[in-house]
């Protein structure tokens, strides 16, 4: 099970851009997003596959970084965790070289579609980089490949790329899905009434990946695509998904405007009565005769046997998140707390 570490929990929200975005530095600055999200530059998908325009991405992102470290001398705001979202594994220790004296702003790096062709490659570069680095930068894997959709495949790959990261276990921050590429590959795509659970190939992967990671490391749902609209019917849908995604196990979530920020924070606030159980049982007198009890509340069954891994999840979520509580059958925030 996974150690009591709150910064695999607090990547949270993570919004992706553009590595070419050349206000991003001031939006963060003036904290347009808020401040409690996370963020990832990328240099793959979302920029163009000229020499020209990758060369021009990586630049960009030099000087973003140039920026935030100026201003963070003269003046206080939010900065997130800031990961690099790579087309390759040179390309990371080539974007770590080019950040020369503002290294210590890095988070670390994503790397895609990562499978059995490149998981090791990636590994060494993630060694290589945290040998030359005074902080410890992570790496987040993401599970794309269009090889899980293999039933012959699946089973083999996950597991055995997932003992390739346990070797480096310290240095895996999440592990996150991309669910839209695996869509793309079906031609499917979900409108904003449904979830990525009522596509069943695709929810059967996302099932099978949680049953063999979840247990020993985050693992963050995938994104959502609406953002906007002349009605709300965008937010129920999203949040629909997000109570999915939290019931079956992700915690977190891609985010492609900042709208969705706010969403998923709130989504990952916990509730004061389930906080109230999780307290109850890590204080459990461990030389009790009886490990099984009724809650608080009294409306249900709390044993610590079954449920400490539960109650440790609930404890960080809620440190970092916050609590919300029903009054009246409607949800009220208690309190929020931020990292």
């Amino acid at each position: 099970m996974f150690s009591d570490n709150h910064i695999p929990f607090s990547v949270g929200a993570l919004l992706y851009s553009p590595a070419n975005n050349k206000t991003i530095a001031h939006s963060i600055i003036n904290e347009r997003f808020g401040n409690l999200f996370s963020l990832s530059l990328c240099l793959e998908d979302s920029i163009g596959d000229s020499e020209k325009a990758i060369e021009a991405a990586q630049d960009q992102i030099v000087i973003t970084f140039q920026i935030l470290k100026k201003a963070l001398q003269y003046k206080t705001f939010y900065l997130p965790k800031i990961f690099i979202r790579v087309r390759e594994p040179k390309q990371a220790l080539l974007m770590f070289k080019k950040l020369k004296g503002c290294q210590q702003l890095l988070t670390g790096f994503i790397f895609p579609k990562f499978d059995l062709e490149n998981n090791t490659q990636y590994i060494q570069i993630i060694q290589e980089i945290n040998a030359l680095s005074s902080h410890t930068i992570y790496m987040m894997p993401i599970l794309e490949s269009s090889a899980l959709l293999s039933l012959k495949q699946r089973y083999d790959m996950l597991y055995s790329i997932k003992d390739s990261l346990d070797s480096i276990s310290e240095l895996v921050l999440n592990v996150r899905v991309g669910g839209n590429d695996l869509c793309h590959t079906l031609g499917l795509r979900r409108n904003k009434e449904e979830t990525i659970y009522d596509i069943l190939p695709i929810s059967q992967i996302l099932s099978d990946i949680l049953t063999v990671y979840s247990r020993d490391y985050v693992v963050s749902g995938v994104v959502w695509e609406y953002f906007n609209g002349t009605t709300q019917k965008w937010k129920i849908g999203m949040r629909k998904e997000l109570q999915l995604d939290r019931l079956n196990g992700f915690i977190g979530k891609t985010v492609i405007h900042p709208n969705q920020i706010p969403i998923v924070n709130e989504s990952l606030k916990v509730r004061n009565t389930d906080l109230e159980d999780a307290q109850s049982i890590l204080s459990w007198d461990k030389n009790s005769d009886s490990m099984v009890s009724k809650n608080p509340s009294a409306e249900r069954m709390n044993e610590y046997k079954t449920h400490t891994n539960w109650a440790r999840k609930i404890q960080i979520l809620s440190e970092i998140y916050g609590v919300k509580h029903m009054a009246n059958g409607n949800l009220t925030h208690l309190k929020h707390n931020f990292l």
